[in-house]
């Protein structure tokens, strides 16, 4: 199906069924993550094609965002060309894949970093942060993609550098609340809860995810180590609505329309329900809690975003439409990704 016989929405009207903007995978290729080869194109599709046909005879995605998973913030900084890379990027995200999913009306974007290169976001942003950032955002505007911050830093993150990037990134790239230039989204990683990647919960909370004109558009309440029973999720995912004041400083409550959630697409070798059985899936037993959580503290209206799936076909099977494709269809998700809610 090319672009122009894409629908632009599901088959429901818009503004009816659920709330959520955001229904998207990080994608890993063939290669654990790495992306250093150029795909055949042939292959792609029949290992990830459940991502722009749910299978039910709409035609319509699974997804409405794909993150291409990971750049290495190093590599981007000097903008490297070597065997595996160009001009910093990984040489397997080309315009090809790009296109594979926009000519679908699926968004994409970029994750910088990732726990393989935790150390080179460090380095990177010690050696120019601000350059950093003023790549990033031109890679983003070259390959019309957003860029996702995946920087996973337990104990030490250099906030005061990534500052930098962000207001870089941000020189080059404002803010769109539109949504309607796909470079101008720039979001960030945070833990399935408040209880780890403390400090940059904390700043990001504070001072980047606030306001009209927030610098990030968006956090990622990303997978724990496993996939957790219903309840357990949903005690993750609160504390980023709810803050937490039992720490100094404390970290503060943070709008339900500013975050995501993640779940496991696989479990080792084994498919999860999100991927093969919906009605038994983490996403639908939390569905109401996610579309209905309330402000705590900041924010207007309830719901978060939608759901992140990790991590397509490196770690999943070549079909996810039992699970995501049927998640798409129950949720009435849009495609394309609508404007996302400010408040």
């Amino acid at each position: 199906m090319n672009a122009e016989a894409s629908p632009e929405f599901s088959s429901l009207p818009a503004g009816e069924g659920a709330s959520f903007e955001v229904y998207g995978t990080w994608l890993c290729s063939n290669d654990s993550c790495t992306w250093r080869t150029v795909r055949n194109m042939t292959d792609f599709d029949n290992k990830n094609h459940w991502m722009i046909d749910r299978g039910d005879g709409s035609g319509l995605p699974s997804v409405n965002l794909v993150v291409l998973s990971f750049v290495d913030p190093m590599k981007l900084l000097t903008l490297a060309n070597d065997s595996q890379t160009v001009n910093g990027v990984p040489i397997g995200m080309n315009s090809a894949i790009v296109s594979y999913f926009t000519s679908h009306n699926v968004r994409v974007m970029l994750s910088v970093g990732g726990a393989t290169y935790t150390a080179m976001w460090d380095q990177a942003l010690s050696m120019n942060a601000a350059l950093l950032g003023t790549y990033a955002a031109n890679t983003a505007k070259a390959m019309g993609v957003g860029i996702e911050i995946d920087y996973e830093n337990q104990t030490s993150p250099d906030l005061v550098d990534l500052q930098a990037f962000i207001a870089a990134y941000r020189a080059v790239m404002p803010y769109d609340a539109s949504g309607a230039n796909p470079a101008a989204r720039l979001t960030i990683d945070l833990a399935a809860g408040d209880r780890s990647l403390v400090p940059l919960c904390r700043k990001a909370t504070s001072d980047w995810l606030t306001g009209a004109t927030p610098m990030l558009d968006y956090a990622n309440a990303t997978v724990p180590n496993g996939q957790p029973v219903a309840s357990d999720a949903e005690a993750n995912w609160q504390e980023h609505v709810v803050g937490r004041t039992n720490v100094t400083p404390p970290i503060l409550p943070l709008a339900p329309a500013r975050v995501t959630v993640a779940v496991r697409l696989v479990i080792g070798s084994t498919a999860e329900p999100e991927c093969n059985n919906f009605s038994a899936s983490l996403q639908n037993l939390t569905g109401t809690f996610l579309q209905t959580i309330a402000p705590a503290g900041a924010g207007v209206t309830p719901g978060m975003l939608g759901y992140m799936f990790w991590g397509a076909e490196a770690q999943a099977p070549a079909t996810c439409e039992g699970g995501v494709g049927a998640g798409a269809a129950n949720y009435n998700i849009r495609i394309p990704m609508p404007p996302l809610r400010q408040q």
